[in-house]
């Protein structure tokens, strides 16, 4: 994987940006927010993605507190390419919290896995990778047959400004990538994958947020 300079200062932003954003916030209260903002996610999409238990599930991307701390129960692998430095850093993530994830530093690119994973979180990560389609089709090449892909997106409501952030990248250092819900949803479709739910979580003027389910097919 090419690792571009844009894409390697945005990690610094991302390790500094978690770094402050914890810095004030109680371990134990931040931790059960986050499980039940994720627990409220799964409940929105539980008719699309259909967990079951047995189930190998895989968090791309994970960052510090991602989907894998409200599943406890399921076969979960864990990965981020900044997973050493939070662990170093914020007194939020320490490995040894979750026992029962197989947690690994790597990038989405650069991810590989001899396993088939049944669902595929990536959430709040897509954004924020060096090569995004070579992202999307680890993801693709990770996921079973009927499996399930569920990516989170800050997708553009207007192309002047997905245009302008394109060619002047330093007015959004957090996100090396610009696109609109349709071209995210391109990059599922032209794989081999059929949407199955895209849902809205929340709408600024700029851009809006969405999760997107496909099935691999």
């Amino acid at each position: 994987m090419k690792k571009t300079l844009r894409w390697r200062i945005a990690q610094t932003f991302e390790a500094r940006w978690w770094k402050k954003y914890l810095s004030h916030k109680d371990v134990a209260t931040y931790l059960e927010w986050k499980r039940g903002y994720w627990n409220n996610v799964l409940n929105l999409l539980k008719e699309s993605i259909k967990l079951k238990p047995g189930q190998k599930i895989l968090d791309a991307g994970c960052g510090p507190a991602g989907v894998y701390i409200s599943l406890p129960s399921y076969e979960v692998t864990a990965f981020d390419p900044l997973l050493d430095t939070y662990h170093q850093t914020l007194d939020h993530f320490k490995k040894e919290m979750y026992p029962g994830v197989k947690f690994i530093t790597e990038s989405l690119e650069n991810f590989h896995d001899d396993n088939l994973y049944d669902v595929i979180f990536c959430m709040n990560a897509i954004n924020h990778v060096a090569q995004i389609r070579d992202a999307f089709q680890t993801l693709y090449r990770h996921c079973k047959k009927g499996g399930r892909l569920i990516v989170s997106i800050d997708a553009h409501n207007y192309k002047f400004v997905k245009y302008f952030l394109r060619i002047q990248p330093q007015a959004d250092i957090l996100h090396p990538h610009q696109y609109s819900l349709d071209e995210y949803q391109e990059m599922l479709t032209s794989m081999g994958c059929t949407m199955l739910q895209t849902e809205l979580t929340k709408k600024e003027f700029f851009f809006s947020h969405y999760i997107l389910v496909a099935s691999k097919d």
